[in-house]
């Protein structure tokens, strides 16, 4: 199949979604950082920057003959470990956290590259260990090749990338045929460790989680089940909360968030980039940026059950699955659902690294799709 043949066959309004959701992001961080009162547009003009690389880079991905690659899995997990292993003795450090490698005048975050390799690394090995799947030997190998990424990422510490490899792990397991067995088993135990680290960091001395959490952890947790116990560290989630409320049903208008425009929000930009979406276009905005990513989701999961192809199948899953669980999370925190993690929202957020991640991971998406429009032009399906 020629390039001509593929690009006809591309799902143009996955694209477009894709594009809608980015542009409509650009304009909220142009919001966020305060262009319009002078401010440095220089994230801005960068998110602008992070999203025409991000098409070329999804482009290249959708065109890229990514079977081919698969044969390289291995060395892809390798340097991903070796690029988060830099990163802890040559990385960035900022507030804090070492999570970045600078290259000139751009900081590259291998945590975030990470995700998308793990998903190629995960439906690769899954695919040649399928009738494996369900043996004990092949699943602590799978946890293990999981758990080194995780460490080093912990390190860095990222807890928010370390979540969304844990969740891909999951998915993809689930999508390869993990014995609902295996699931009731892990249930069994998972459940009552969480139970038990909310009920461990609720207590004036806890007996173990504030030796194993980080600091920062630790607190955002307290904060979660009991914010009276630490309202500095709740501060973020409340003016968050206030934004998104205050914008009631059609919002205050673009440049018109108070909170926003008076630099309450705490990361507006990123990590509560929906706090300004709800302030400024109110429920509707909400709603409608909900529905532009559950509309990505959902072309991604019309492509994963068309494909008869295992490997192309627990990519795209992981792909849909990645998405989900950030977005999840992301909007969580803004509500107060959910304990502060830092997750950016896929598409939105600013960050080139993310944003390239993303992009990457839905140009494969695409390049599986039109081999699932070249099967039914066939009639293979």
């Amino acid at each position: 199949m020629n390039i001509k043949k593929q690009l006809v066959n591309l799902d143009y309004w996955l694209i477009a979604a894709i594009c809608i959701l980015s542009i409509f992001g650009i304009i909220c961080i142009g919001s966020a950082t305060h262009i319009n009162l002078g401010a440095d547009p220089d994230n801005f003009y960068k998110q602008m920057i992070w999203f025409a690389i991000g098409l070329m880079l999804m482009m290249i991905a959708a065109l890229v003959d990514y079977e081919f690659l698969s044969r390289f899995y291995v060395l892809f997990y390798i340097l991903n470990i070796l690029l988060l292993i830099v990163v802890l003795f040559l990385g960035k450090n900022t507030n804090g956290a070492t999570r970045w490698i600078a290259i000139g005048p751009v900081n590259l975050q291998p945590s975030e590259f990470a995700k998308l390799i793990m998903i190629f690394f995960l439906a690769k090995f899954l695919t040649k260990k399928q009738e494996q799947i369900n043996q004990i030997p092949t699943l602590i190998f799978i946890c293990i090749t999981v758990a080194i990424p995780v460490v080093l990422i912990q390190e860095q510490p990222s807890l928010s990338a370390s979540l969304v490899l844990l969740a891909i792990l999951c998915i993809t397991l689930f999508i390869a045929g993990l014995d609902f067995k295996i699931i009731k088993v892990v249930l069994c135990i998972v459940l009552p460790i969480i139970a038990f680290v909310f009920f461990d960091v609720s207590q004036e001395s806890p007996l173990l989680m504030d030796k194993i959490l980080k600091p920062h952890q630790f607190t955002r947790i307290l904060t979660f089940v009991d914010p009276s116990r630490d309202m500095d560290s709740y501060y973020q989630t409340e003016k968050a909360i206030n934004a998104i409320g205050s914008g009631q049903l059609h919002g205050k208008g673009l440049y018109q968030g108070t909170l926003n425009q008076l630099s309450y929000l705490p990361e507006p930009h990123n990590d509560f980039i929906f706090s300004v979406i709800g302030e400024e276009f109110g429920f509707i905005g909400c709603v409608i940026v909900l529905l532009l990513l559950l509309f990505i989701i959902f072309r991604c999961i019309l492509i994963a059950v068309s494909i008869r192809d295992s490997f192309s199948q627990l990519i795209v899953a992981g792909v849909a699955g990645m998405i989900a669980f950030q977005t999840f999370i992301n909007v969580g925190v803004a509500t107060g659902i959910m304990p502060n993690t830092g997750m950016s929202l896929p598409f939105v957020s600013y960050g080139g690294s993310s944003m390239w991640t993303n992009m990457t991971a839905i140009g494969l998406v695409l390049n599986i799709g039109m081999k699932r429009s070249k099967s039914l032009f066939e009639g293979q399906i």
